[in-house]
């Protein structure tokens, strides 16, 4: 046995006496100082001057430009630490380096512009605070991309805006006459970018106007500079080394996981454990590393790999996440880490074996096929490897075209690639109907509806993708379902995973007699949110093929962090983009997104075919 075995395994057994704690302690110090940089921001932003003070006097000694030099530097350094309080809350060392460079300068700013001793106390004391706790904030910088530049430039650009307008009406015993919005707004344009306005000022107040709005042009002009010139920090990406490793734990271990395939994506990173048998594949989205489906490789392993999971999100200060692991994999999730769980809903799986389309369950499917049939369709179950290229392209062309959104959905249970020469167990379902006579034949020939499953071990498949002509009759993905199920035995699966439905045991304990006041609470508000989500509608789908159901679960830190885990899961799945507007993603090269599949938001894009 090798040392990094020995210490899995002596790891592993050195847990299993004593249970750790539920969760990591949060750090108090960071927040404490991210809140404290928050409100020591806003002071130097909002705080209005003081006329009067023991400070006044030294104050009127000094050049009339020093302290139209800070009141610019105290509304600067305010954004600026407003920009920063975040960072510092995550323990990120470049935020602590800047915040430590900035409070100097604000705090001289309180003292000769607002002659505030209390604020320059306040900085002067988080700064010490900052500094005594400097190895609190130690953590790496996020994974980035330019187009946050222009995010930057929007947002800064009119915070400034609305900060240079308070500026321009925040003494108006100074102001010469009576100007109108529309002259105030022109004076904050043009004070942006360094020129006189229309509004005129007396006593020299058009100096201290003049360079805090000067001083917000220079920052949105230099932060958004920064940001598009800086070195791009990638997110993760599956080298084709560790695609290949993860085939190998696949090849040995994959039939134990119906999502293990998709930790093939290749928009994901990827820890391993010491010794290499087991894997964790995730995304980063808005802070959140969030895991998908249960580990790839040995079970034993399995700690390993989560232990390395946990460090790397200690090392960046990203909220750790898994969504859709099994029982066993939250068993070992919790177990390991001191994570919480909770069910999500659960996945549909039916034997081969038992299915059939006889008896009264079955009766509305077996109609719906029966008449699709005499309508004149047929479908075709094959492997990806035994279709030509010609057939393939054919196929990914109209999957792209017949997607019913504006952007692909999926992240835990999809692939996002149709036809890969890796992939070529990967099982795809077609329905074919020819024209009518006399008719010209649709721009994807035949070609009605296509089913994509990628393997689940050796002897099962995953539903990974359904789309379907719009001008198809209805019921396309119930028979090609019904296809891939009949014709399953012939390509020696036994076990087939289809859909995934969210909170599916709460619709259905629900709906029978006896249930409680709070149960059938949550029902109805899970059917009134089908509206949009259409959460009972996948359900109801998948039961009609009679499956037997696994639950699925989502692993936390803290309940607190369940909205931002949801928004950062939404985002992964399509449902929220926060990417550049189209126009302005005009001639760069797209990247690998996902496809629709299993989980609670790409079923929504699984039933929008079926309408």
């Amino acid at each position: 046995m090798s040392d990094s075995q020995d210490a899995e395994k002596s790891g592993r057994v050195a847990s299993r006496p004593r249970r750790r704690p539920r969760g990591p302690r949060p750090e108090a110090v960071p927040t404490a100082v991210g809140t404290a940089c928050t409100l020591i921001g806003l002071l130097n932003i909002v705080f209005p001057r003081i006329r009067y003070s023991r400070v006044h006097a030294l104050a009127d000694v000094l050049p009339g430009a020093v302290s139209s030099l800070a009141a610019a530097a105290s509304i600067v350094v305010g954004l600026l630490l407003l920009m920063l309080a975040h960072g510092l809350k995550r323990r990120k060392r470049r935020a602590w380096v800047a915040a430590v460079g900035l409070l100097p300068v604000g705090a001289a700013a309180q003292l000769l512009y607002r002659h505030s001793i209390c604020g320059t106390v306040l900085s002067l004391v988080l700064l010490g605070v900052m500094i005594r706790y400097r190895k609190e904030f130690a953590a790496l910088p996020d994974p980035r991309s330019r187009w946050m530049a222009l995010a930057n430039f929007v947002v800064l650009g009119a915070v400034s805006v609305g900060i240079g307008l308070l500026i321009v009406r925040a003494d108006p015993d100074d102001v010469v006459g009576r100007p109108s919005f529309g002259q105030q707004l022109d004076h904050v344009l043009w004070g942006l970018i360094g020129f006189e306005g229309p509004v005129g000022y007396r006593d020299g107040a058009d100096y201290t106007v003049g360079y805090s709005l000067g001083a917000l042009g220079l920052l949105t002009v230099a932060t958004t500079a920064y940001l598009a010139f800086r070195p791009e920090h990638p997110a993760a990406r599956l080298t084709a080394q560790d695609e290949e490793r993860l085939r190998e734990l696949l090849a040995a271990h994959g039939r134990r996981d119906s999502l293990g395939h998709f930790a093939l994506r290749r928009d994901k990173g990827v820890v391993f454990s010491p010794s290499g048998k087991a894997a964790v594949c995730y995304r980063v989205v808005s802070g959140v590393m969030l895991a998908s489906g249960d580990p790839v490789g040995d079970v034993e392993a399995w700690p390993g790999a989560i232990a390395r999971f946990m460090e790397e999100a200690r090392a960046h200060s990203w909220t750790p996440a898994v969504m859709g692991c099994s029982e066993t994999g939250g068993e070992v999730w919790t177990r390991e880490t001191g994570l919480d769980a909770l069910e999500l809903g659960d996945e549909a799986i039916v034997d081969v074996a038992d299915f059939t389309l006889s008896g009264r369950a079955m009766r509305n499917v077996r109609q719906m096929v029966k008449r699709i049939e005499r309508a004149g369709y047929e479908t075709r179950v094959r492997r990806a490897a035994d279709l030509s290229e010609e057939e393939l392209a054919a196929i990914r062309k109209a999957a792209a075209d017949w997607r019913g959104t504006d952007t692909e959905r999926g992240f835990s249970m999809a692939l996002g690639r149709i036809g890969d020469p890796a992939d070529g167990d990967s099982v795809i379902a077609t329905a074919h109907k020819a024209p009518e006579e006399g008719a010209a034949p649709g721009p994807y020939g035949d070609l009605k509806a296509v089913l994509h499953f990628v393997p689940w071990g050796r002897d099962g498949m995953s539903l990974d993708l359904m789309r379907r002509d719009r001008s198809a009759d209805p019921g396309m993905n119930e028979l090609l379902i019904v296809a891939s199920l009949q014709a399953a035995g012939g390509l020696g699966v036994t076990r087939v995973s289809l859909n995934f439905a969210m909170f599916r045991s709460a619709l259905a304990r629900g709906e029978k007699l006896g249930a409680g006041p709070v149960l059938r609470g949550w029902r109805a508000l899970l059917v009134f949110l089908s509206r949009w989500f259409q959460i009972e509608s996948l359900y109801k789908f998948n039961a009609k093929f009679q499956p037997r159901w696994e639950p699925r679960f989502v692993v936390f830190r803290h309940t607190r962090d369940l909205p931002r885990i949801g928004l950062a899961a939404m985002q992964a799945e399509g449902f929220v983009s926060l990417a550049l507007p189209r126009l302005l993603r005009r001639g760069r090269r797209a990247e690998p997104r996902p496809c629709a599949h299993q989980s609670g938001a790409t079923a929504h894009g699984h039933l929008e075919q079926a309408a």
